[in-house]
């Protein structure tokens, strides 16, 4: 199992970043443009429309055998995935010569849909433009955006997928008292929960990833409990046979715009896609039963009181207010909350 270099990565990223988009408020007019200045060798088309008839654009890299497909914001609202695979384009782009950039592009054919949901992006919303939840629509496929997943993804025939999302700031990794800044999920196929070859080849490419994010962000990676979810792109996709291994994007210390996260994003994607390329099996999986679970144990503030039995908790409401990204904080519960983490604390002046 080859582990990518984080002395590297950290000294390389500031060249790399792309920095025409920033925040979290990413719409496919953001990231149109960036297509013009891709890598002569990355192919650029679109390949459908969204219910409002904005364009999907699909991207095209590597001439190896080991196929993947990658996909960002399915839910609208969550872009830190789009930032990182921008972010990946830029590294094949400026270090071409990189034996990474090298194995990658000549073991790995990819293909990329960097904005399945451009109708949610631009609302800032979780679903699409007809309200359907395109992560809930894999057996359904009412909406147009699912129907072209699904397309793309018998087109393509991956041999993994990479179902990038951000989570809410609510979660926590098991036993520390960290945020979950990247949050990883190997998909069930049944209500069994059974672990099938599929599954422990997914684990084992997670398995490389959290190695070198562990040397980076100690105790901030989580692992999403295996419950079959029936409508899901993930489980569905997994049970089809390809291997999916879900990444999510959380909260870092002071990051609200995920901009610190989208670097550690790109590293995970990078490793993994780095370790398809080498790897000469998927045996050693074993490892990924040790990844901390994720927990619901944060608040975005919690203000403390004596004894804490007047505790009031906050939480950020994500919202566009004149076309613009906003966070908002609401009351979200009070009482005793000493079970419970803030982002922020505030002590009562006693």
């Amino acid at each position: 199992m080859e582990i990518i270099n984080a002395t590297f990565l950290e000294d390389i990223y500031p060249n790399i970043k792309e920095k025409k988009i920033t925040g979290r408020y990413i719409t496919l007019h953001d990231i149109e443009p960036l297509f013009s200045e891709l890598d002569i060798a990355i192919q650029s088309e679109i390949i459908g429309l969204s219910e409002e008839k904005k364009n999907i654009y699909q991207l095209k890299l590597g001439a190896g055998e080991r196929r993947i497909l990658i996909w960002s914001q399915m839910h609208g609202n969550e872009s830190t995935g789009t930032k990182a695979v921008f972010d990946f384009l830029n590294f094949i782009k400026i270090y071409k010569s990189n034996k990474i950039v090298s194995s990658i592009l000549n073991n790995c054919s990819i293909t990329i849909v960097p904005m399945l949901n451009p109708d949610g992006a631009k609302a800032y919303t979780r679903v699409n433009a007809n309200g359907i939840d395109l992560n809930r629509d894999a057996v359904a496929l009412q909406a147009t955006e699912s129907k072209l997943l699904r397309e793309i993804l018998t087109t393509v025939n991956p041999e993994f997928c990479f179902n990038l999302h951000d989570q809410r700031t609510i979660f926590g990794v098991e036993g520390t008292k960290n945020p979950a800044t990247i949050s990883f999920l190997a998909p069930s196929e049944d209500e069994t929960r059974k672990l099938t070859k599929g599954r422990q080849t997914t684990m084992n490419v997670i398995v490389a990833m959290n190695k070198l994010l562990q040397q980076i962000i100690p105790n901030h990676i989580g692992r999403y409990t295996d419950e079959f979810y029936p409508t899901a792109t993930g489980d569905n996709f997994q049970k089809l046979g390809y291997n999916t291994v879900l990444i999510e994007a959380g909260h870092y210390p002071n990051d609200y715009d995920r901009e610190e996260v989208r670097k550690f994003n790109f590293y995970a994607i990078l490793q993994g896609i780095y370790h398809i390329s080498t790897a000469k099996n998927y045996t050693d999986y074993l490892d990924y039963n040790a990844i901390p679970n994720n927990i619901k144990n944060f608040y975005d503030v919690i203000y403390r009181t004596k004894n804490n039995e007047k505790d009031i908790a906050y939480q950020y409401e994500e919202k566009l207010e004149n076309g613009k990204f906003a966070l908002v904080l609401n009351k979200a519960i009070k009482g005793d909350l000493s079970l419970y983490i803030a982002h922020q604390e505030i002590e009562e002046n006693i």
